[in-house]
């Protein structure tokens, strides 16, 4: 195992933290410890430990969640000393490997909610920061609110000061620190979410008014909520994934972990009681997130998405597969060039065509053995956010259809799960009922204009992109998916 005494003979290629763990303080608690928060926000983090006077920006991890998994996690991290080890893999296959020293307490909530309570309430916490998905916001998708009759906000909301959930637990912390006499905290969201911050400030803000009023406009008046735009690869780590990276290693990590060699990390500098030098150490601190959310969105992510439904078809289990086709990259490449740049207004000090060309590298990464199952999943809401500015520029300007339709034909025949080599998978989609299933799995080509990926456009003159869409899915059942590329 790693352990702070292992640190002093670890192998051969493999760096250690470069400041001393004693010297190192919490000043960030975050929630949600997963793969991505260890291979970003504590990558980031590690780095600027290391810098004269930032000693005190060590971070509390938490768990939310109960059984046997959780307790497993929390046990390993205990073990370690909080210490895990990050292969960073480029795709030319060189490798980086280094023990994160950042993370220097872990407590399992529903074990231990007071000691939870009180990292929130001392002051010496300055951040909180949390990556819990998506959908861990809770936002009610009809409404755009906060939902409060969630059963576990409602029991929360009955018992405040025994909290479950995040909000509970975050709101809570700020009602010890309001009485106290203390400064709030800044609530920073890590996860991947156009405005992150304002999704966060609208959930933490929806609790707070809905238990107290007063205390909720406390928080609102004291405590900040920046946006970020997070990205870096970072697959899961299978049984099998991590006895090879201890393997290469050396070590024997109970937490091994691998990421892409590529990250980025640009945050809104809105912090209510400071926060460490992350510009010295690679994070870009802007003023507005919106433009790199733009570029990330509609290229990367857009671009993702299209490998992934292609590659589903063509019976690829990887995007670096699906990448690697010839057809499937020209695509890609003429989709970007073509309906994409040209509309696209460039984050400062970007450049268009340099982020095209490291998305297409970062996708080929064969190390990083990213699933297309995976990054098609939930494709009505990602087709909505990653292809929906698009769509609307190209109908508005009367530009050439030919690949977003093929885009959505490939969606839409994606979600009966068959390839062309006679396989079957199971696609997810975990906002449909039964009766959206049915529209999806439908003999007729068009019932799928009915379903939510379509909204973004409904409000446009979009008679000859369905007619297109319809043409492009009778050439794939009947001649395949190459037969429905656009040349």
């Amino acid at each position: 195992m790693i352990t702070r005494e292992t640190l002093k003979h670890l192998p051969q290629g493999v760096d250690a933290p470069s400041y001393d763990l004693k010297d190192i303080k919490p000043g960030i608690l975050h929630f949600g410890v997963g793969n991505f928060f260890r291979a970003h926000e504590a990558f980031y983090v590690d780095k600027a430990l290391a810098l004269p006077g930032q000693q005190n920006w060590g971070i509390v991890g938490v768990g939310l969640t109960s059984g046997e998994r959780s307790k497993k996690k929390a046990e390993d991290f205990k073990k370690q000393d909080c210490l895990f080890s990050l292969t960073e893999t480029a795709p030319s296959g060189d490798s980086k490997r280094t023990v994160i020293g950042a993370l220097r307490d872990y407590l399992l909530a529903p074990e231990q909610p007071e000691a939870v309570l009180n990292y929130l309430a001392d002051p010496a916490i300055k951040i909180v920061s949390m990556t819990i998905t998506e959908g861990g916001y809770n936002i009610d998708e009809h409404t755009g609110e906060f939902a409060l009759d969630n059963e576990a906000v409602q029991r929360d909301l009955s018992n405040p000061e025994s909290p479950s959930t995040i909000f509970g637990y975050v709101v809570e912390g700020l009602r010890r620190r309001r009485d106290a006499g203390d400064r709030a905290f800044t609530i920073m969201s890590c996860d991947n979410l156009r405005h992150n911050g304002n999704v966060a400030r609208k959930a933490f803000l929806g609790y707070a008014k809905a238990r107290d009023p007063e205390l909720a406009s406390w928080i609102e008046a004291n405590a900040t909520f920046p946006n970020a735009m997070v990205d870096r690869i970072t697959p899961t780590v299978s049984a099998e994934i991590a006895a090879r990276l201890n393997r290469e290693s050396g070590l024997d990590d109970l937490l091994p972990l691998v990421a892409e060699d590529f990250t980025q990390w640009v945050v809104e500098d809105e912090f209510a009681d400071g926060r460490p030098a992350l510009e010295k150490v690679g994070v870009q601190m802007v003023d507005d997130v919106t433009d790199y959310e733009f570029m990330k969105i509609r290229m990367l992510n857009a671009s993702h998405i299209f490998l992934a439904f292609s590659g589903l078809l063509l019976g690829y289990d990887h995007i670096d597969e699906s990448i690697n086709d010839p057809d499937l990259r020209k695509l890609v490449e003429t989709y970007l060039d073509t309906d994409v740049i040209p509309t696209l207004k460039a984050a400062p000090g970007e450049d268009l065509e340099n982020y095209k060309k490291s998305v297409i590298s970062r996708f080929s990464n064969p190390a990083m053995a990213d699933q297309n199952l995976r990054i098609g999943s939930d494709g009505a809401s990602k087709v909505q956010v990653f292809w929906t500015a698009t769509i609307q520029n190209l109908l508005n300007d009367k530009r050439d259809l030919d690949r977003v339709a093929y885009g959505l034909a490939a969606y839409l025949e994606m979600l009966r799960g068959k390839n062309e080599k006679g396989g079957t998978f199971e696609p997810i989609e975990p906002t449909f009922t039964d009766e959206t299933w049915k529209i999806a799995k439908s003999d007729d080509l068009e019932a799928g204009f009915a379903l939510p990926a379509f909204d973004g456009w409904r409000k446009l003159d979009h008679a000859a992109l369905d007619e297109k869409v319809t043409e492009l899915r009778k050439i794939i059942r009947e001649k395949g998916v190459k037969a429905a590329l656009p040349v």
